[in-house]
């Protein structure tokens, strides 16, 4: 099976397995991933067929919504891979971009962790799309999934959580600004990312000065 109908058939069952989805980790969250890891690795050397599988299917089974399991992603983008009778380098590669691309992953033990350049290009894709304008939009569609505050003066931010922390956190999402979205600038990898993620950065600041002026009724 040549690399194109592999691309395809994975766009296929991304959005099938996507439908109903939390709108801030839908197939459209995907497809941004997709169109921003093309951009960044056109200007990096990497392998794009490996930057696309692995974009494609990032968000599989996010273990946030599959009771924290993190091995089910991983689990279900092999089985999908070899039905596709995917080469087992590009295979494992894959999966291992999967294993390690979430913010969550990144407060682990560094020893714990894989890169490649392939797999700095999906997550610097994926960490865009958590930031900006789509990023503000994503924070409060998932906070209000999970009925959560919008804000609470009385939560101060936990600046220095553990891997675990941050998965059973329930603040407010304000909070989830100081805790992941602001800390994503310079956590990019690629020089691309890095660009890219200035603006939108920038607008977040702006954002959050308008939303506490509103908070406490002076604009």
């Amino acid at each position: 099976m040549n690399q194109k109908t592999i691309l395809k058939n994975t766009e296929i069952f991304v959005k099938q397995r996507f439908k109903g989805a939390e709108g801030g980790h839908d197939w459209f969250h995907t497809k941004r991933v997709l169109a921003n890891s093309i951009h960044i690795a056109k200007k990096e050397n990497a392998n794009l067929f490996v930057v696309q599988l692995a974009a494609l299917l990032h968000d599989i089974a996010d273990s946030k919504f599959h009771d924290g399991d993190e091995t089910l992603g991983p689990k279900v983008a092999t089985e999908f891979l070899k039905e596709q009778k995917v080469d087992q380098v590009y295979r494992e590669h894959v999966v291992k971009i999967i294993e390690s691309v979430s913010f969550k992953n990144s407060l682990a033990p560094l020893e714990n962790t894989f890169s490649s350049i392939e797999m700095q290009i999906v997550q610097d894709a994926d960490r865009l799309d958590a930031i900006g304008a789509i990023g503000i939009a994503r924070a409060f569609n998932y906070g209000g999934y999970k009925n959560r505050e919008l804000y609470n003066p009385k939560i101060t931010p936990n600046m220095n959580m553990s891997k675990e922390e941050y998965k059973k956190s329930k603040t407010p999402t304000i909070n989830h600004f100081y805790e992941k979205l602001l800390l994503l600038k310079e956590k990019m990898n690629t020089p691309t990312g890095k660009k890219l993620a200035e603006k939108r950065h920038e607008f977040m600041l702006s954002y959050l000065n308008q939303f506490f002026q509103e908070w406490e009724g002076t604009k």
